[in-house]
């Protein structure tokens, strides 16, 4: 059996175990050593040499150092509760117009993604906040739980986002430049949601009614102060960490320090810091990054084997002599991350299919603005994160669903679906605006790159 049809077998062998519920990191190792002996025979010993280069480089990746500081920076922000005193503030200060907890949740939620890029906390927290009060006024279950689930996928995209400083490496290119690829698409989609919540409700003003008369403020000043303290403490330490990064004043892991120095801060001030409460985040931190890190190394090991058996170039060989267009074949890689969407979590997308199909990107024949390989790989990575959002909203999975259905037990899970099916179509036609016109996600990038020094 020829090296390149062994890889074929050894991603079966991947998806099977992984599908069955083996744990990724260690699957990964098994499997790259034991394929490797078997399709190097009989210079088996290169696997190991593969192995060891792959994990010490791993470890010395410095970017990857800013995933526990921008990790830890999340969590603590989220113990400060900012995010419930920003709803609050846009709740009150919309109070009179239709949908108004719909913008409410679709901003705190835009904010917040850009604070922390862990899905599930944004979608627990959303449900926890706005859940009784959009109960209590009235509000549509369905489009009520598609603002907070979609609105908590934003984590994904919005930088500082923990997938997109992790998928930098995998493509080769600067995560500053990606981080500014994907703010113009972040952006996107949150107006998309705001307007199609909009839209909804002033066809039909019985899905989102104005707030009841108690549940408004009693003067602009409390609006004004709770809008204060909620927006601009956050806004400023996000602005800053970002900022620094995008702007070339810092590297994307002492911005993340930055970011986690000042969200402590915050905390203290808010007078949230508790003894009890920083060990619980440092725990939190310590599981989240050793579960991804772990993951970068033993994935980047499997890579590295499959790469070597020449299966990718086999592939890539294969789906250039069919002749299809490059858009189709693009369609087609987006249909298959797409599907392992369902199951997966982004972490094993990332980090395993995003490399194997990178060899076929690079290979395919686009013109203009994507000829350049490097805005073609940032292209391709901000594809892949919106893809990856769209697939948390996509039954039957969809574990935004059973995160909000946890802290929402009496919204019917059926009409959690049908709420982020709705959601999921606005992320579709996100995907195929940013397909069909790149600079979407190019031009902040090229913009940044053209500035003088």
């Amino acid at each position: 059996m020829s090296p390149e049809i062994i890889g074929l077998w050894m991603i079966a062998a991947m998806l099977f175990a992984i599908f069955v519920g083996f744990p990724i990191s260690f699957t990964l190792i098994f499997l790259g050593t034991v394929f490797g002996v078997w399709g190097m025979w009989p210079r088996w010993e290169l696997t190991f040499y593969l192995e060891t280069l792959q994990f010490s480089g791993a470890m010395m990746e410095q970017t990857l150092a800013a995933v526990p500081l921008f990790i830890l920076m999340g969590i603590l922000m989220e113990q400060a509760q900012l995010m419930e005193r920003l709803f609050t503030a846009v709740q009150l200060m919309l109070s009179r117009v239709r949908g108004a907890l719909y913008i409410a949740v679709l901003f705190v939620s835009t904010i917040f993604a850009a604070a922390t890029g862990i899905v599930g906390a944004s979608v627990t927290i959303l449900g926890i906040m706005a859940a009784k009060t959009m109960n209590k006024s009235g509000y549509d279950v369905k489009l009520a739980a598609g603002a907070i689930t979609a609105g908590g996928t934003l984590g994904i995209l919005i930088p500082p986002s923990i997938m997109l400083l992790v998928m930098g490496p995998i493509l080769e290119v600067p995560v500053t430049s990606l981080f500014a690829a994907a703010i113009v698409p972040g952006v996107m989609m949150a107006l998309l949601y705001v307007g199609y919540a909009l839209v909804r409700c002033n066809l039909n003003p019985s899905l989102g009614p104005a707030l009841p008369v108690e549940m408004r403020a009693s003067s602009m000043w409390v609006i004004a102060r709770e809008f204060f303290l909620g927006l601009v403490p956050p806004a400023l330490l996000v602005g800053c960490a970002l900022g620094s990064i995008l702007f070339g004043f810092a590297t994307p892991t002492e911005g993340a320090a930055m970011g986690a120095f000042g969200s402590f801060m915050l905390t203290i001030a808010y007078g949230r810091m508790t003894w009890q409460g920083f060990k619980d985040a440092l725990i939190k931190t310590l599981e989240i990054s050793v579960l991804i890190l772990f993951l970068v190394a033993a994935s980047n090991f499997f890579g590295a084997v499959f790469s070597k058996l020449g299966t990718p170039g086999m592939l890539t060989d294969y789906l250039l002599t069919l002749d299809l267009p490059p858009y189709a074949i693009l369609l087609m890689v987006m249909a298959l991350i797409f599907l392992l969407g369902w199951p997966l979590e982004w972490v094993p997308i990332v980090l395993i299919i995003v490399p194997i199909t990178l060899p076929l990107i690079e290979s395919l024949p686009f013109t203009g603005i994507l000829e350049d390989p490097t805005q073609r790989l940032l292209w391709f990575g901000i594809l892949v994160a919106v893809n990856l959002q769209t697939a948390w909203l996509s039954p039957p999975v969809a574990l935004s669903a059973y995160f909000l259905k946890g802290v929402v037990p009496e919204w019917d899970l059926k009409d959690i679906y049908f709420g982020m099916m709705q959601f999921m179509v606005l992320q579709l036609i996100g995907l195929i605006l940013i397909i069909a016109i790149p600079e979407i996600a190019l031009w902040l990038p090229g913009w940044l790159d053209s500035r003088p020094e």
